[in-house]
Order: C-alpha cells, then sequence, then structure tokens
C-alpha cells in the first residue's frame, strides 16, 4: 500500500428485513460491503440502541471482521442532523468508547449533537505495543481503521437520514494531530476537512523532551527566581542570578522553543510522554548510550562529566518484594489509571500499560540514595531474567516504580532475591541527545548548535530517529500535501509540542499550495494555552485556560467554510524569534478568534501596598472584529483558581460594535504577602451566554505585594 498517497474508496448495499426508516435494527441488518482496503471490507454492527446520556443520541457499535478495529457512531434525532459528522482521531490508538462519561465542554458527543453532527470515535485497529512499536503496521492506527470507520459511517447515515453525502471533518492533538494531518494527506475522499491541534514536527520527538530535560536538571533550584521574574511586576531578566552552566541550559531550551512563560508549572511538569517514547529512543541507537556519551569528545558525559555529580547513580542491590497496583498508588509510586486521561492530548500515555495485571513497582534491600531523579533504569545481574533492562520512573527510599511499557513477559521473570542495579546513566545521557541530531535547514531551531557555516558543532548521530516515531503515528511523514480544508491550532504556552511546529507545518503547506494556501488553510494561536485538552485538569487556572472552546469554534467555522464557503477569521499574525512565537499585544492586529485582555493597576502591572488598602483595577477586553462578544468575566483575588467574583458585565463600558469592553474594579488586600489577581474572560460567537460549547477563554494576571 502507498503510504505517500493512499486512494481509500468504499461502497456498500445494506439488505434489511421488516425495517423501515429509523425503526431499523443495525444489528439484524446483512453488509455487502466492497472495500479497495480489502482488510475492512466486512463491517458488522453489534449495539443499536438509544440512549439518554449524556444528550439523547442513538448509538452505534461495530466493527470489521477479522480485524481488531471497533467504532462507536452517535447519531442526533433526526431533526437535529444538519448533514455532517466530526471524528475525533486519539494520540494513541485506544478505545472506541472513551469519550462516554464526558460533561461541559469536554463533552464530544453533545458538543457534535449540538452542531448538528453525528460523533464518531473508534479504537484505531487496536492498542500499540508500546514495548515493540515496530510489530504494528502504523498504517492501521495511523489512518486506515479511522478511514473505514468514518466511510462506513456515511453508508449507516444515509441509511437513517438520507439525504446526501454526509460531511466528514476530523480532529485529534498532540499523537492525534499526527494522525490526523496523516489522515487526510493520505486519503482522498474520506474526511472534507480537519482541525489537528497541538501539533508537532517530524522531529519533535525526542527532542522537545529531552531539551527540555536538561534544563529541568541544571536549573533545579533556580525556578522559583526564574518564574518569578517572568510573571507580572516582575524584572522580566529569567537569567539574572544564574550562573554560566544554568544562563546556558536556560537559553537553550528556550531558543529550542520552549516558552518561557510556562515553567510556571515546573513542579508538577515531569517528563510527561517521554516515559513511553525513552525505550524506543535507546532501542533506536544504543551505541550512543552504550558508546559514545561518557567516553567520546563532543559528548556532555566526557566532556564536562561534573555536570553529573549528585545527578547520577549506579547502586546495586537486591529485590526485596514486588509491589501490585493498588499498593503502589497507595504508597505514591504509582499514578492511579483515570478514564478522563485515556484519549487526551496531555495524558494518553498514561494509559498505555496493562495496570493491575503486573507489578508496578519493586521494593529492595537498601535505601537508594537521594537524587534529583526524573528516570533510569534497572538492570538485572541475577536470576532468570539476568541481562535484561527495564525502565523506571520514580525512586522513594527502598522502593522503585516501574514503566507501564515493560513487557510482562519480562516481569515475570523477575523475583525477590534477584540482584540488580538502580541505573540512570542511559536517562542522563539521553537529556542532550537533541544537540546530535541537526535536522537541517527546516529547522532554524538547531542554528544555536551550528557554526557560522551552517555545520554542527557536536558530533552528529547517524540517524536522525525523530521521524520514525511521526512515522509509527502518522503512517508517513507530513508533506503539507492534501485534499480538503484544516484549520490548525498552536497554543502559545505548550510545552510538549513547542508553538514554532505548526509554522513549521503551515511552510509546507505553503510550498504545496502557494498563493493559495489561505483558500485551504488557517492556522490560529491560542494565548495562555498549554498542550493539555481537558479543560477541568489544567494544572493552574490562574495561568492557563482550556482552549477546548476554539477547537469547538474551528470545528463549526471549518464545517460553515467547506459546506457554505463561509471564510473563518484569518491566520493568527505572528514572527517566529529565536524559536519563540510572537504576536501582536492588539487583537484585531493578532487575528484569529480569541479575546486579548490586559489588566493594569495605574497603567502598571504591579502596586505595592499596606495591609487595609483597597486597589482599582483596570482591565481592557478586545475582541477580533466579527468574532463574537464577551458573555462572562470573573476576577480570581485569592490565587485559587475558583474565580469567585464575577463581573456585571451591565454596567462595564463597551464600544458601539462590541469588540472592546472596559471594565473597573476594587478589591481591598488585608492579609500580607504577593498576590496575582486574575480576570478571565470569556467570548462567544453568537453572544450565547447559556451554551457549554465554543466558549472561547482569556486571561491576564497583575502583582499586588501587600506589606
Amino acid at each position: 500500500m502507498n503510504l505517500i498517497r493512499t486512494t481509500i474508496f468504499l461502497f456498500a448495499v445494506l439488505l434489511f428485513t421488516n425495517c423501515t426508516d429509523n425503526q431499523i435494527n443495525l444489528v439484524e441488518a446483512k453488509f455487502q460491503f466492497e472495500s479497495a482496503d480489502t482488510l475492512f471490507d466486512q463491517p458488522f454492527v453489534d449495539i443499536d440502541e438509544w440512549r439518554d446520556k449524556p444528550v439523547r443520541h442513538r448509538y452505534v457499535h461495530g466493527g470489521f471482521e477479522g480485524t481488531n478495529t471497533r467504532f462507536s457512531f452517535y447519531f442526533p434525532p433526526e431533526e437535529k442532523y444538519e448533514g455532517r459528522f466530526f471524528q475525533y482521531i486519539t494520540p494513541f490508538p485506544d478505545n472506541e468508547n472513551i469519550s462516554q462519561g464526558a460533561s461541559g465542554e469536554n463533552d464530544k458527543i453533545g458538543f457534535s449533537i449540538s452542531s448538528g453532527a453525528y460523533f464518531v470515535e473508534t479504537n484505531g485497529g487496536g492498542k500499540t505495543d508500546m514495548a515493540n512499536p515496530r510489530a504494528n503496521d502504523p498504517t492501521i492506527g495511523a489512518y486506515r481503521a479511522n478511514a473505514a470507520s468514518a466511510l462506513f459511517s456515511r453508508v449507516v447515515a444515509k441509511e437513517l437520514f438520507g439525504g446526501e453525502r454526509p460531511y466528514g471533518y476530523s480532529f485529534g492533538g498532540s499523537g492525534g494531530a499526527y494522525r490526523t494531518v496523516g489522515g487526510i494527506e493520505n486519503t482522498n475522499g474520506v474526511w472534507d476537512g480537519c482541525v489537528p491541534y497541538v501539533l508537532g514536527s517530524p522531529v519533535a520527538i525526542p527532542n522537545v523532551f529531552t531539551v527540555r530535560m536538561h534544563a529541568m536538571r541544571i536549573l533545579k533550584d533556580k525556578f522559583p527566581q526564574i518564574v518569578d521574574a517572568l510573571e507580572p511586576g516582575g524584572s522580566g531578566d529569567m537569567y539574572a542570578g544564574l550562573n554560566e552552566e544554568e544562563r546556558s541550559a536556560l537559553e537553550e531550551v528556550t531558543k529550542m522553543g520552549f516558552p518561557p512563560a510556562a515553567w510556571y508549572g515546573y513542579k508538577g511538569m515531569g517528563i510527561h510522554g517521554f516515559l513511553v517514547l525513552y525505550p524506543g529512543v535507546v532501542m533506536a541507537d544504543q551505541s550512543y548510550f552504550n558508546k559514545d556519551f561518557w567516553n567520546k569528545p563532543g559528548y556532555l558525559g566526557y566532556d564536562n562529566p561534573g555536570s553529573f555529580d549528585g545527578f547520577r547513580i549506579q547502586k546495586k542491590s537486591k529485590i526485596k518484594a514486588l509491589i501490585g497496583y493498588e499498593e503502589s498508588v497507595k504508597l505514591g509510586i504509582s499514578e492511579a489509571m483515570s478514564d478522563a486521561d485515556r484519549g487526551s492530548a496531555d495524558n494518553s500515555w498514561k494509559n498505555t500499560g496493562d495496570k493491575g495485571e503486573k507489578p508496578e513497582a519493586i521494593q529492595l534491600d537498601d535505601i537508594m540514595p537521594e537524587i534529583q531523579f526524573l528516570g533510569g533504569d534497572l538492570i538485572i545481574l541475577s536470576g532468570e531474567a539476568a541481562g535484561a533492562s527495564i525502565q523506571i520512573t520514580k525512586i522513594e527510599s527502598d522502593k522503585i516504580g516501574l514503566a507501564p511499557t515493560i513487557p510482562l513477559a519480562i516481569l515475570a521473570k523477575i523475583k525477590p532475591g534477584d540482584e540488580v542495579q538502580v541505573d540512570n546513566s542511559n536517562f542522563l545521557a539521553v537529556q542532550t541527545y537533541h544537540r546530535h541530531q541537526d535536522p537541517g535547514s527546516q529547522y532554524p531551531v538547531w542554528n544555536q548548535f551550528r557554526d557560522a557555516d551552517g555545520n554542527p558543532v557536536y558530533p552528529q548521530r547517524p540517524m536522525i530517529i525523530g521521524p520514525m516515531f511521526t512515522m509509527g503515528a502518522a503512517g508517513s511523514l507530513p508533506t503539507g500535501k492534501f485534499e480538503g480544508k484544516m484549520i490548525l491550532l498552536g497554543s502559545l504556552w505548550d510545552r510538549e509540542a513547542f508553538p514554532w511546529q505548526c509554522d513549521w507545518y503551515r511552510q509546507r503547506v505553503k510550498e504545496n499550495l502557494g498563493d493559495k494556501t489561505d483558500d485551504n488553510f488557517r492556522l490560529w494561536y491560542t494565548e495562555h494555552a498549554l498542550h493539555g485538552d481537558q479543560a477541568d485538569q489544567l494544572d493552574d487556572a490562574t495561568h492557563a485556560v482550556s482552549y477546548i472552546g476554539v477547537l469547538q469554534q474551528a470545528l463549526r467555522d471549518l464545517s460553515k467554510w467547506v459546506e457554505k464557503g463561509i471564510e473563518p477569521a484569518t491566520t493568527t499574525n505572528y514572527k517566529i524569534v529565536d524559536g519563540q512565537v510572537v504576536v501582536p499585544s492588539v487583537a484585531n492586529e493578532r487575528a484569529g478568534i480569541q479575546p486579548v485582555v490586559n489588566v493594569t493597576i495605574n497603567d502598571t502591572k504591579r502596586a505595592d501596598i499596606l495591609a487595609g488598602e483597597t486597589v482599582t483595577f483596570n482591565a481592557t477586553v478586545e475582541i477580533p472584529k466579527g468574532m463574537g462578544k464577551l458573555v462572562d468575566a470573573v476576577w480570581d483575588f485569592d490565587g485559587s483558581g475558583e474565580y469567585k467574583d464575577p463581573v456585571d458585565l451591565s454596567k462595564a463600558k463597551v464600544s458601539a460594535d462590541g469588540t472592546n469592553i472596559e471594565i473597573t474594579t476594587e478589591h481591598t488586600f488585608s492579609e500580607a504577602g504577593t498576590h496575582f489577581p486574575v480576570l478571565r474572560v470569556v467570548s462567544e460567537r453568537d453572544g450565547d451566554t447559556q451554551t457549554a460549547f465554543a466558549r472561547i477563554q482569556n486571561l491576564d494576571r497583575v502583582r499586588v505585594v501587600v506589606k
């Protein structure tokens, strides 16, 4: 099958007996289904029933005979159907029912039905074996299972509702963005448009993680002062007080694209999805870890081994006991599995293992040294598993956490009494792997590692491994060549898919479409937004906002663009400076669809007052022209993130066109300390104050120091 351009077409005839209109039972139906992709030519339906939650819908579940692919279709009542579907593409092939049970703006089923669409989700062909990704045909999980399900859904929809061919739109974030792009680039006639979001480039993995982990190690004690400098009313100089090594690490990660303001979440940032990617990096380039990093010039382990003093551990011990899932969670070694994480852009990696079916942690005979431990390996020195090396994620005294990707076959051989060595040498080595992965001129963030002639200053590895991971996710490398229309969404505070990578894809589209790029493509950046797409799981609601409202409005705008020719908002106006995406501070200059907020205290971002004094806050909210109305504004004065003080918008000063709103508020501070009052605002395209969907958020902060 051609991975560069595969035309998938399906045509079918449904034979029904004793069934009419919407009363047909699809479980009893016989399908004559022919497919150019012969792997998916025998669909079946095993559930067909009406459900009332989260909204009234008809649930149809099934799959394809001879495969592990399963799908769920959620059809609205006929009077709410407008001839389209939305299809969610998960970061990893997972489960066809993960959207069930969600509420509020996270409710994909309710959103789709409120938008005149039925909703489609699949298991992507079945879960990926993360311990051996090469064992899977990447095209199945990347797009073939999703495409076959989408096309079969049209057959069912036409039987239920009649009418013309339904329009179809896919959307997915993070790894799901790779798969969304891979799907529309590698098929014809399946999706009419798509909305990928928080998209990485083909070299995102492992480099965005390695450079971040390097900075986390070097700057571990300096983040409080870095964050304070970048907060409103701070000095603005995040390099102040850093030594040469610290300054260099911060500059390196910043020039690679990490958004500095996002360091506010350093305490809970961790290594994120690199947990499941690390074994693949070691497998792909074993000589880097086993021979070169610690032994050859040009590598940090050889050039400056003192950099790792107090960070490296190579400690032998014996296994005392194996610890199961429930006990490991109770001890704080493992995280409890969350259904909300499954399929999410930010946390789907947490559920790649088989929790509850294998040991989650190990107790050792000895207490391990207290060090900053981001990850490492347990080398088995004796017993049935001697010679194996398994990934570990955490050290707590005499206990170590195990990664979810360890094969059961290896874990079954590990027994109490086995001699082992806790060793993070490889994990330290991987933290500067990006220096040895120069991907070429398409990626100017690597200029910092090139000399005046454009040549790499560090020794380069024989293979650029990022594209291998991208191929595994998308089935092919992104080219910018697709049929249909696309709105790409990026987050300006994205710590896992640095924001410049959305521009990288835009450049590929421009290479393909040239002057006609705007006829088929938009890129919208969202301010104060992170990588994750779970609105209720922001690591700090006083700093970040959900971008789900932007995503939902993008899907609605995309459908109008395709079906009615109504053009969406123009691409965000931005420029890239030393790896950082910079946008204008004025809404109409910035473009896109997000409101812009500016809060001041006497025209400044900081006030120093005495306890008991009252402060007057002035806020200006700007909404891009034609992009909606302000429907909500709430203050958080105590830093709780609960936003307890709503603004009476009837008293706000609003411009004639409704795009400029001025808000004035007073607040008395009685407790000494440093406070960061926040105003969070919400716009909605039609001014609907009741809907849970397509609510576009933004915020701004100021500093009040109370003595």
